[in-house]
């Protein structure tokens, strides 16, 4: 796997507006998000990834997720279906609301 870093992505229009709808106090992933902004870049793993291969999902998305996870107790599998399935995940990772995010494996 390899790596192609991005900077810190702003969360997608749509995004924000239904995490708003649906989260009019916040939670937890959203408030991360809001108060801390991203709190893991690509930049920061750059040095643990070859130059060619196949691209890695974001390993400052990974991070965040791995926090996520723990503070909620999550399984892999878990973790994995919340960014796949839950608004606040994807508000806090920056991801489009049609993101497939990634698989519990990785």
């Amino acid at each position: 796997m390899s790596m192609r870093p991005k900077g810190p992505d702003r969360i997608p229009v749509e995004t924000v507006r239904v995490a708003r709808a649906a989260f009019p106090r916040g939670s937890l992933a959203i408030r991360v998000r809001d108060e801390l902004g991203p709190l893991f870049t690509d930049a920061e793993f750059v040095d643990l990834f070859p130059v060619r291969g196949r691209p890695a999902w974001s390993p400052g998305r990974l991070a965040l997720v791995l926090v996520l996870q723990f503070v909620e107790g999550l399984t892999d599998r878990q973790a994995a279906e919340a960014v796949r399935a839950r608004i606040d995940f994807k508000y806090a990772l920056g991801l489009e609301l049609t993101d497939p995010g990634f698989d519990f494996s990785v």
